[in-house]
């Protein structure tokens, strides 16, 4: 069976932003006939699948070098049935070790498909080599971030940015207004929030320290409520306190005085509901040393929201420079500074204005449409 697209995606993040790119997809053109790689959600919506996305799913330096023979396997598999079939255009979804090296052998092989890939690699942090790999091989990068198109050369590659997925997914968030009752939680209350991670190493790393600090600042403050966000049920025994689910996520953000946050997408979720937040990431002073010295990151910002806006919008405190004691005088500045706090409320309403309007998934369908017809 011929059909116009392959699409890859190779772990849930993937899955989650493939299942809303084809949507869009199957929304402008409804005939459109899609064969790939991809997880459940998009299974669900009746793509021609090749292989599952679970085939891909790895974690940890160990858990690659041991699945390398089947990786290496899957992507023969992959190429063979691009190159025989001849698909329009081929959409891969970041993942990008996998992904652009599959992009780069189908230029090899001079194959007639579009190449597009969706959700861009962190090439500004580390990485720079594949800018001009990247510039051969694609015909099409769609970027998330907006500061993105500027890295590459416009001559050699077409690159656009499509607007972040966190813009068009907040704004149809369907707010549950009953959601304080289910955690006895007043209307008045002022809610501290924590938010330790969304992995298990993360949260033992950071959420002991956050608590301490949040019952200091407690302290300061008796009217204060504690509440810790739990990014997956299998976390709870690692946390304590007044625990609210990842259903009501969004919810606890909207309703936080303040924020102390792991470092990672939640802090541009925490940025665009507008609410001040403390950035903090624990590392051993190896893997400062691998980011530093081998790995040559050396970003004036660490922080997702502040690398947007190239200025401090939340305070971070990274590896040896997160201590007790910093993230508790950042937290006292929030927590007593009326003027830190409408600063910084006023630089991520900018942030959105930054980020704008578009729906990344939709932009993404009408950019691919286009290369393709």
């Amino acid at each position: 069976m011929t059909y116009d697209l392959f699409v890859f995606a190779g772990e849930v993040s993937g899955d989650l932003h493939g299942e809303k790119l084809l949507k869009a997809l199957y929304e402008l053109n409804p005939h459109l006939k899609i064969k790939g790689v991809g997880g459940p959600k998009m299974r669900a919506l009746g793509m021609d699948l090749f292989m599952p996305m679970e085939e891909f799913e790895v974690m940890g330096f160990v858990d690659v070098i041991s699945s390398l023979p089947k990786l290496m396997r899957h992507f023969k598999a992959i190429k063979k049935e691009i190159l025989k079939s001849q698909p329009k255009g081929v959409v891969s979804i970041d993942y990008p070790g996998f992904n652009l090296r599959l992009a780069q052998a189908l230029y090899h092989k001079k194959s007639e498909a579009k190449r597009i890939h969706y959700i861009c690699p962190s090439v500004w942090a580390w990485g720079k080599r594949r800018i001009p790999k990247m510039e051969r091989s694609l015909d099409r990068l769609l970027t998330i971030l907006p500061f993105e198109p500027e890295i590459f050369s416009r001559k050699n590659l077409h690159v656009s940015y499509v607007g972040h997925p966190l813009i068009s997914r907040i704004h149809s968030h369907e707010y549950d207004q009953y959601w304080r009752k289910i955690y006895g939680i007043s209307d008045k209350q002022q809610i501290l929030s924590l938010f330790p991670g969304s992995r298990q190493k993360e949260i033992e790393r950071n959420f002991p320290m956050q608590l301490r600090v949040a019952k200091r600042l407690q302290k300061e403050n008796p009217d204060l409520l504690i509440a810790v966000s739990c990014s997956d049920q299998k976390f709870k025994p690692l946390l304590d306190g007044l625990i609210i689910d990842s259903s009501h996520s969004y919810e606890l953000m909207r309703a936080s005085h303040m924020a102390l946050a792991t470092s990672g997408t939640v802090t541009l979720e925490l940025a665009l509901h507008q609410i001040p937040t403390i950035v903090n990431f624990a590392i051993r002073p190896l893997d400062v040393f691998i980011a530093q010295s081998l790995l040559r990151i050396n970003l004036p910002y660490f922080a997702l929201p502040n690398i947007i806006a190239k200025q401090e919008i939340f305070p971070e405190l990274f590896g040896p420079h997160l201590t007790e004691e910093a993230l508790y005088q950042k937290g006292i500045e929030f927590l007593l500074s009326e003027y830190k706090r409408r600063a910084c409320i006023e630089n991520c309403h900018h942030l959105k204005k930054v980020l704008g309007e578009k729906d990344a998934s939709l932009e993404s369908a009408r950019a691919i449409l286009e290369l393709i017809t």
